[in-house]
């Protein structure tokens, strides 16, 4: 099944028309970040064996979902979460749901930097439990 469908996006939006669409009050409040296959190369990841996956948004306008296109009629690709997190705050969107139904979940490797678990062993140091430390003015 096509991921567009399976996902409800049954419209498209251009990056420009966020701003118009937001004063007119269609644009909905939440914005979908959502995994894709990545169709363009760029932003240093161009080996697509190595990075086959980009990030996409879709907007709600007028209660029906949209993926964003630029203005030459292709699809926004992101390969940084940080990037897009930051391009939807300087679009105005204070929250976004994020989905991924193309990677498999846990599978995520154990933290072997035994660094910080050995620091999380040692214990507290005297002055921070002391009362000896506290300055005249606090007590």
């Amino acid at each position: 099944m096509d991921q567009s469908v399976s996902l409800g996006i049954v419209g498209a939006v251009t990056q420009a028309d966020l701003a118009p669409i937001r004063q007119a009050g269609r644009l909905g409040e939440y914005a979908l970040v959502y995994r894709i296959e990545r169709v363009h190369q760029g932003g240093g990841y161009g080996d697509q064996g190595k990075h086959p996956l980009a990030w996409a948004v879709a907007v709600y306008v007028d209660g029906q979902l949209c993926r964003l296109f630029n203005a030459r009629g292709a699809g926004r690709e992101w390969n940084s979460l940080d990037k897009l997190s930051q391009w939807l705050c300087d679009q105005g969107f204070w929250y976004w749901w994020t989905r991924n139904d193309l990677e498999p979940l846990g599978t995520a490797a154990p933290d072997l930097d035994t660094d910080q678990d050995e620091n999380l062993k040692q214990e507290p140091s005297e002055a921070i439990d002391s009362p000896e430390g506290v300055p005249p003015a606090f007590e």
